[in-house]
């Protein structure tokens, strides 16, 4: 029996302005349409977003992507 490994990168990014579960979703939507991602978690409690690539990401979108959900990028 043969498993195939697939190779994905997990990152944390700190995430400032979040305070609830609206914000975590709004955070997390935004980032999974990001090419490659395959999970998010954002938690609002400790401002940390993880997730999980298929490659790395270029901060440059993820922030853009923060942004547009309205909070920022630290």
């Amino acid at each position: 029996m043969t498993a195939e490994t697939k190779t994905e990168l997990t990152t944390v990014y700190q995430v400032k302005g979040m305070t609830c579960g609206h914000c975590e979703g709004a955070v997390s939507g935004e980032i999974s349409e990001l090419p490659g991602v395959s999970s998010v978690a954002a938690v609002a409690k400790t401002g940390e977003v993880t997730v999980v690539s298929a490659a790395p990401l270029d901060r440059e979108a993820v922030a853009a992507a923060v942004d547009e959900a309205g909070y920022e990028l630290v």
